[in-house]
């Protein structure tokens, strides 16, 4: 299945079904922040959500309990993906480099960031002499 990119409304639903892992409007409503949309607005989102293939429910009687089908880890990435290949021409050497000369990153959290790439760096190693 393709994954398309969601807009800040669907995606600030998906957000409250990926941390709830299942509910009804009402519920989705209730996590969503003030001032909150209308139950109407809520339910055709999750209507586009679900035609989109992002969700799909659980029918129990009139009401529908919903549930992501896909992953936040597997949006994540594909919105990454998509990002780099749109802001720094697929290059995510570009998007670090871009990162580390931004004046609003702290030495400190340049430092971690190194020490993730260095640790995954690490880690493939062993994977590929394993």
């Amino acid at each position: 299945m393709e994954i398309k990119e969601l807009t800040r409304a669907e995606e600030q639903i998906m957000q409250v079904l990926w941390e709830l892992e299942k509910a009804f409007v009402k519920e989705v409503v209730e996590k969503l922040p003030d001032p909150k949309p209308a139950y109407n607005t809520v339910s055709t989102f999750i209507r586009i959500l679900e035609d989109k293939g992002f969700i799909d429910h659980e029918a129990f009687g009139k009401t529908h309990q919903y549930f992501p089908l896909i992953s936040k880890k597997e949006y994540s990435r594909f919105y990454l993906k998509n990002f780099v290949g749109n802001y720094f021409s697929s290059s995510y050497q570009q998007m670090v480099s871009f990162f580390t000369k931004d004046e609003s990153l702290s030495l400190q959290e340049m430092e971690e960031m190194k020490r993730m790439i260095e640790s995954q760096i690490e880690s493939r190693k062993e994977e590929n002499h394993g």
